[in-house]
């Protein structure tokens, strides 16, 4: 392997850059991503009985569930507006999940650029390379003609290099926004029971519907 990386010459260093950087990106998304870190069991059903009591909502418990979790933070945006009318409801919610949404996707716009400029530096490696090689064929002569494809060979890894970069690299941008789809969706659903659950409970002004 190591023979490898010298072969592809200086080229090969921004493409192990990517690499690390890529390995990196994605081991983090996979552990800020975590269903129990996004959605923790259980949350929506302690929140919805915890307003359906009709006991006072204390601002002090509103911010503590505000810094549980990203669901937790939906949730405590629609009880800060939960005397207001539905149409604020839905908008205050609507606003709360886009930022959630940027913060759940950070990095993956990064992942994404290395998926795209993986084949590009290694084109550009490659391109390095066969440069170099026509060079020494002009100042050297053809030589051995096993010597010239050796030669092709070498400057081809960082084509190589930079197709197992971006392929790994396109996978992962792609499953972590599948993901976070999915988790948008269970979210609006645990703030739809959530606002069921205020518009019934004895202690919560009934919302307007505006």
């Amino acid at each position: 392997m190591l023979e490898l990386v010298k072969a592809g010459g200086w080229p090969m260093i921004p493409l192990l850059l990517l690499t690390v950087a890529a390995l990196a990106i994605i081991v983090e998304r996979f552990w800020s991503l975590r269903r129990e870190r996004v959605l923790p069991p259980g949350l929506g059903d302690e929140v919805r009985a915890w307003v359906a009591r009709g006991k006072p909502l204390e601002p002090a418990h509103i911010e503590s569930l505000r810094a549980t979790a990203p669901l937790g933070a939906l949730l405590a945006a629609e009880l800060d507006v939960r005397h207001r009318g539905r149409e604020v409801i839905r908008e205050r919610v609507e606003d709360v999940g886009r930022h959630l949404v940027h913060r759940m996707e950070r990095f993956l716009n990064a992942l994404g650029t290395i998926a795209a400029a993986g084949p590009l530096l290694g084109l550009f490696g490659t391109v390095v390379g066969m440069i170099e090689m026509f060079l020494g064929i002009l100042d050297h002569g053809l030589g051995d003609a096993g010597q010239l494809a050796g030669g092709i060979g070498k400057a081809l890894i960082c084509t190589a290099t930079g197709m197992v970069v971006a392929i790994p690299a396109l996978a992962f941008h792609r499953y972590f926004r599948g993901r976070i789809a999915g988790y948008i969706v269970d979210m609006e659903h645990e703030a739809m029971r959530l606002q069921d659950v205020l518009d019934e409970a004895p202690g919560v002004v009934p919302a307007r519907q505006d």
